[in-house]
C-alpha cells in the first residue's frame, strides 16, 4: 500500500480564523491544504476564488490542492497558479471538450494537472488522459457540499483506476474527495487511494492531530 497524504479541507474550517485553522491542521501533521472553489454553476454552491488563495499562499508552506469545481476551468488557470495553486483539479465534467488543453495549460503554468470525476461518471471518461495527469480525483460524494456521506460504490473506480495506473506504469496520485473517517479511509487507501481529503471529520474534531493520524493509520 502506497504511504497516504491527509489534505484537510478548509470548506470546514472557521473562515472567520481560517489563519489559526490552517496553522492547526499543519502543525498536526497534515500533508496537503485543499482548497475547494466552487462558482455556483457547476455545483450548487459558491465558496472562494482567487484572493483567498493568495491569502492562504502567504501563511503556509503546505502544498496547495486547488480543486476547481467550476464551468471553464481553463480560463482560470493562469490566475489560481500565479495565487500560489501548487496542485489544480478540474472536473472531466466541465471540461470534457478541451480536456488535454487544459490539463497542458495547468503544466504549463507550472502546476501538478488534476482531472476529477463526479460518483456518475465512469473512469472510461478518463482513460486516455492518464499518462498526462499527476493526480485524480475520485468524488465519493455529490460535489458542493461538505459533511455528506461515503459513497461505496465508488471503491470499484478507485480499484480501476490504480490498475490501470499501475498497468501503463504510471506515477498518479488517486485522491479520495467526500465522507472520509477512518473507516471509509481504511477502504479507499485498500483499494489504492493515496490522498485523502477529509473536511469535517478534521475539522470538526476535539483534537485535530488524533484525528489526522486516525485517518493516516
Amino acid at each position: 500500500m502506497r504511504e497516504v497524504i491527509i489534505a484537510p479541507s478548509i470548506l470546514s474550517a472557521d473562515f472567520a480564523d481560517l489563519k489559526n485553522e490552517i496553522k492547526k491542521v499543519e502543525q498536526a501533521g497534515a500533508g496537503w491544504l485543499h482548497v475547494d472553489v466552487m462558482d455556483g454553476r457547476f455545483v450548487p454552491n459558491i465558496s472562494i476564488g482567487v484572493p483567498v488563495v493568495q491569502s492562504i499562499r502567504k501563511i503556509t508552506d503546505m502544498p496547495l490542492d486547488v480543486h476547481l469545481m467550476i464551468v471553464e476551468p481553463i480560463k482560470y488557470v493562469k490566475a489560481f497558479v500565479e495565487a500560489g495553486s501548487d496542485i489544480i483539479t478540474a472536473h472531466i465534467e466541465a471540461c470534457k471538450d478541451n480536456a488535454e488543453t487544459t490539463i497542458d495549460e495547468i503544466k504549463k503554468r507550472g502546476a501538478k494537472a488534476g482531472i476529477s470525476i463526479k460518483p456518475n461518471t465512469p473512469v472510461k471518461d478518463i482513460e486516455h488522459l492518464l499518462e498526462k495527469l499527476d493526480l485524480v480525483v475520485v468524488m465519493t460524494v455529490e460535489p458542493g457540499f461538505g459533511g455528506q456521506e461515503f459513497m461505496i460504490n465508488c471503491l470499484e473506480k478507485i480499484r480501476e483506476i490504480r490498475d490501470l495506473a499501475d498497468t501503463k506504469g504510471l506515477d498518479l496520485h488517486i485522491e479520495v474527495d467526500g465522507g472520509i473517517n477512518p473507516q471509509t479511509a481504511k477502504l479507499a487507501a485498500e483499494a489504492g487511494a493515496d490522498v485523502l481529503v477529509a473536511g469535517s471529520y478534521v475539522y470538526k474534531a476535539d483534537n485535530i492531530e488524533e484525528a489526522i493520524n486516525s485517518l493516516r493509520s
